[in-house]
Formats: C-alpha cells, sequence, structure tokens
C-alpha cells in the first residue's frame, strides 16, 4: 500500500507545476490547462485523504470539484472562442477589451 505522504506530495507537485504554469504562461489555453491541473491536484489530495480516513465525504466533494471544473472549463472555451475571433491572437497580454481608450 503507498502511504499517504506519497500522494500528498504528488499533489503538492502538481499543483506547483500548474501554478508555475498559471503565473508563466501567456496562452489562454495554457492558463485553462495550469488551472485544470491545480484543481485535479486538490482532487488527488481529497481523494487521498478520504481513503486514509475511510470517509466517503472527501471523495464526493472531489466529484463537485471535477463537475464544477468541467462547467468552468466550458464557459472558458467559449469565451476563447469569441475572443480569438474578435482579436484572432490567444496571448493574454494583448487583451484589452475593456479599456476605454
Amino acid at each position: 500500500m503507498v502511504p499517504l505522504n506519497w500522494y500528498l506530495i504528488l499533489s503538492f507537485c502538481l499543483f506547483g507545476i500548474g501554478l508555475v504554469g498559471f503565473l508563466i504562461r501567456r496562452n489562454l489555453i495554457m492558463l485553462l490547462l495550469s488551472i485544470e491541473i491545480m484543481l485535479n491536484a486538490v482532487n488527488l489530495s481529497l481523494v487521498a485523504l478520504g481513503h486514509y480516513l475511510q470517509d466517503i465525504r472527501p471523495q464526493v466533494m472531489a466529484l463537485f470539484i471535477i463537475g464544477c471544473a468541467a462547467g468552468a472549463v466550458a464557459v472558458g472555451l467559449i469565451l476563447l472562442v469569441i475572443t480569438y475571433r474578435n482579436k484572432a491572437t490567444l496571448k493574454v497580454d494583448e487583451f484589452n477589451l475593456l479599456r476605454e481608450d
């Protein structure tokens, strides 16, 4: 049986990779993928802790997080397609749709 510490270390590494990807990348698709990696890291830790504590509630919470993440990604992809039609770029630095110049 794999100890709980290994799952938590893997979850921490995944969250760190997602956070670094979110802070460094300037492409909208990479930002969405980085957010997904961070949410999956949280889900991994919840499922591991639920299994370790013999409790079903963290695992149910992970299922709700997966559902909410899928909805958020769907909305994010819709916004990405709409902004790509207007700007023809996916770089975050070049978006100034809310500025009043």
